[in-house]
């Protein structure tokens, strides 16, 4: 009697077994990663979905925060978001453009690379009073959105840098040979080819300083942030409100204030991060569509 040749071995079977259970088991540890974000959500949006309305976004907050809306400290964390990225993200892409395709790889380089890392790594407080003493007292720049987005520029510029630089040199080397074999520059291949497609790498370091930039407290409270306004700021010399420290005020400094209040701001600023997040993947995912690998 024949066998079949194309039938599975015991062997076989049970490596299929144990790949399925493998799967079986990153599955169960992706959804309880999703549990607790989940969770939070949920209790976000039942405590403080009642308190949001068009009037909560669009007056300005009394009584030091206990009532009244948000709009200053909303305008006042799209200014410093804005600012941050106008300083980090060409900083950044210049320092990774350096390290990508121009440096050599000698003790220089490697020193530069672990700075980055470890910069990356120092507490958000640390980068705080580095804001007070260099920014707000060297420069001169004084308790202003300024300080506080360059500040916030500092802490992310890692994140840019090491996005960036991955992106770049994911882009394929012989794209660079057949530039150079046409006759162009480093800089002209550079600028036409490589920083092209490499855009959405480049989206991917500028979504994870959105998120970061938003949500930090202690970098903007030294440096430019205040604890109460109803001015909105004309400049980048003005000092003005942010989410996240109107929220830490409501939380804790604030009396007689509503207990939906602390929700609906949190509630905010998370849809603040998701809002930017998704305008920022969404033209990423189109420059994906242009790559040309």
């Amino acid at each position: 009697m024949s066998t079949n040749p194309f039938r599975s071995t015991a062997h076989e079977r049970s490596g299929h077994t144990v790949q399925q259970l493998v799967r079986f088991g990153f599955l169960c540890v992706t959804l309880l990663l999703l549990v607790p974000a989940a969770g939070i959500l949920a209790v976000l949006v039942v405590e403080g979905a009642p308190g949001m309305s068009l009037d909560f976004f669009l007056s300005k907050p009394r009584d030091n925060g206990a009532a009244g809306g948000i709009a200053t400290a909303l305008v006042g964390t799209v200014w410093l978001t804005a600012c941050a990225l106008a300083v980090a993200l060409p900083l950044g892409v210049a320092a990774a453009i350096y390290l990508s395709e121009y440096a050599r790889d000698n003790w220089l380089t490697r020193t530069i690379n672990v700075a980055i890392v470890n910069l990356a790594g120092v507490p958000s407080i640390v980068h705080a009073l580095f804001g007070v003493g260099a920014f707000v007292h060297f420069l001169q720049f004084g308790k202003s959105i300024l300080a506080a987005s360059c500040t916030l520029a500092v802490m992310t510029l890692p994140v840019v840098i090491v996005a960036t630089r991955e992106s770049l040199q994911a882009v394929p080397k012989a794209f660079r040979e057949a530039c150079w074999n046409m006759g162009a520059t480093r800089w002209q291949t550079i600028w036409n080819i490589v920083l092209p497609n490499s855009g959405s790498g480049i989206l991917t370091g500028l979504i994870l300083v959105v998120s970061r930039a938003v949500g930090e407290t202690a970098p903007i409270m030294f440096t430019g942030a205040v604890f109460f306004r109803q001015l909105f700021p004309n400049g980048v010399f003005d000092k003005t409100m942010a989410l996240s420290l109107h929220l830490f005020n409501v939380s804790t400094q604030v009396t007689n204030v509503p207990r939906h209040v602390p929700f609906a701001v949190a509630l905010t600023l998370i849809l603040v991060v998701l809002t930017m997040n998704a305008l920022a993947i969404g033209f990423r995912m189109r420059l994906r569509g242009r790559k040309k690998w």
